[in-house]
């Protein structure tokens, strides 16, 4: 009888992907190409399709089975296929049974017009043309954190989403200790008399030799562009559709250099976490990822510990020359120092390593100020404009680079930033012990060797799929729990070096 009702569960869910997958595609699309009069028809579209994915997600079958399979001998090892794929089902179906079928839809109709709203006012600096989908929104997270339960803030609920077991007291906790080591080392820059020479990225880029070069390293590193595809949007991101289709886009800045290759990088991380999961157990968990902040862990590896690494430029800048003549002057070294300059800045996702993580807290505490209703979403750009000059000490000219910067918030994403920084915590860990393992990997990088990391990350992190919870796997990989020691460790090496306070 458990078999047969696991094998309900698994046709069912696998049922159950091919739906959401091809939501997937819209939103892709949406992104992407479609045309600016069909938005509104498209925001139905994935009304119908919310509709149809809680009518399966809350059907009582799914109950019924799983309490036909949970503690019988098919799950008695927590670790196995089966056990992976309940334990699952069961945190899926408790959270979709207590979500009402009509705040789903509304969820939907509001995020997806959300996006577009946020498309058009932010190009055109207007914060009152969206402030009121952000309320909504907002009301509309909480109803949802309400419906899910918690144990001491609505936060909690969401957060889980993303990430499994964390909450809001532990990410304080995390931002906590690793706040007074960022704000040291950023210190420890300003003190230095040295001024890398950021304006080499600033001269002429084509975007044909852009979207060329871009091509190149992405696949370099080891993402499949038969299973894949490089775009163009807004804001960039990855979609994992499905077997063999894992979509990237980027965006091109003709006078900016680091917009589109380390966006490139960044997504093609996540893309290869994508290509890298079990096909086999596609539309299950055990074929699912990890976590957002596992997840993000690929894209800022990618991004950051191998892309702005010296022996990476020392294998790519011949190519990097090639495409763009405006370089031809410009030593690697001096290049490499530009590419990792620190300096605090206005946008999250040209953000060095050091503040990067600052510019999560402000998001970070933001969103839990909106949710506890200590700041209103009217008022959220003079409270981002005031965090942004206490913790960056920069100051925010107009909304188009100030609150309205991320599209995270019109999609209902109240609970994701925090994920950006624990991925770096995860990344800065995964490294060094890859590391330990696998020698030095400058100068594998340097050799054009890309693919031994990616065959270590795809044994320890891709192919486990869901089988660990975040900070599990993080303590079987590297054999210490989160630790964020290794991220403050890597950039004390690293800027110390290049900005002598070493």
């Amino acid at each position: 009888m458990s078999e047969k009702a696991y094998e309900w569960l698994k046709n069912h869910s696998i049922e159950t992907a091919y739906l959401l997958s091809t939501a997937e595609v819209l939103a892709w699309d949406q992104r992407t190409y479609m045309p600016k009069k069909g938005k509104a028809h498209r925001a139905e579209q994935m009304v119908l399709l919310t509709k149809l994915l809680h009518e399966r997600s809350t059907d009582k079958r799914i109950g019924d089975n799983l309490s036909m399979v949970e503690g019988g001998e098919l799950v008695a090892d927590p670790l196995c296929t089966a056990a992976v794929n309940v334990r699952e089902w069961q945190r899926d179906y408790d959270k979709s049974t207590r979500i009402p079928r009509k705040l789903a839809v509304n969820l939907a109709r509001a995020t997806s017009m959300g996006e577009m709203i946020w498309e058009r006012a932010r190009a055109e600096n207007d914060w009152n043309a969206l402030a009121p989908s952000i309320a909504d929104i907002v009301d509309l997270m909480v109803e949802k954190a309400d419906a899910i339960g918690y144990a001491q803030e609505p936060y909690d609920a969401l957060i889980d989403e993303f990430e499994p077991g964390e909450t809001a007291s532990s990410l304080e906790r995390v931002f906590g200790g690793l706040k007074p080591a960022l704000v040291s080392l950023l210190d420890n820059v300003r003190e230095t008399e040295i001024t890398p020479d950021t304006s080499v990225l600033n001269r002429l880029f084509p975007v044909d030799s852009q979207a060329r070069f871009c091509r190149h390293i992405v696949s370099m590193v080891g993402y499949d562009l038969d299973a894949g595809r490089i775009d163009v949007s807004a804001h960039p991101f990855s979609i994992g559709i499905g077997p063999g289709d894992a979509r990237i886009t980027t965006r091109y800045r003709e006078k900016f250099f680091n917009a589109s290759v380390f966006g490139s990088l960044h997504e093609a991380g996540h893309g290869m976490y994508e290509q890298g999961l079990p096909d086999e157990h596609w539309g299950t968990p055990r074929g699912k990822y990890a976590s957002l902040g596992i997840h993000e862990s690929q894209s800022r590896l990618w991004e950051n510990m191998v892309g702005r690494s010296r022996g990476f430029w020392r294998h790519a800048y011949d190519r990097a020359l090639l495409e763009f003549p405006s370089l031809n002057d410009v030593p690697i070294d001096k290049f490499h120092a530009a590419i990792n300059a620190v300096k605090p800045s206005l946008i999250r996702v040209e953000a060095d390593e050091i503040t990067y993580n600052l510019h999560i807290m402000v998001r970070f505490e933001l969103e839990l100020g909106l949710l506890r209703r200590e700041i209103a979403a009217a008022d959220l750009p003079d409270a981002w404009n005031e965090k942004m000059k206490s913790y960056l000490g920069v100051d925010v000219p107009d909304v188009g680079s100030g609150v309205m910067q991320d599209v995270h918030w019109p999609s209902g994403l109240i609970g994701y930033f925090p994920t950006y920084t624990l991925g770096n915590l995860f990344a800065a860990q995964m490294f060094h012990k890859a590391q330990d393992e696998l020698g030095d990997l400058e100068e594998r990088f340097a050799a054009g060797d890309f693919a031994s990391l990616r065959k270590w990350l795809r044994e320890k992190v891709h192919e486990p799929g869901a089988t660990y919870s975040p900070r599990d796997m993080i303590s079987r990989i590297t054999g210490s729990a989160l630790d964020p020691t290794f991220f403050i460790e890597y950039a004390k090496d690293k800027y110390g070096e290049l900005y002598g306070f070493a």
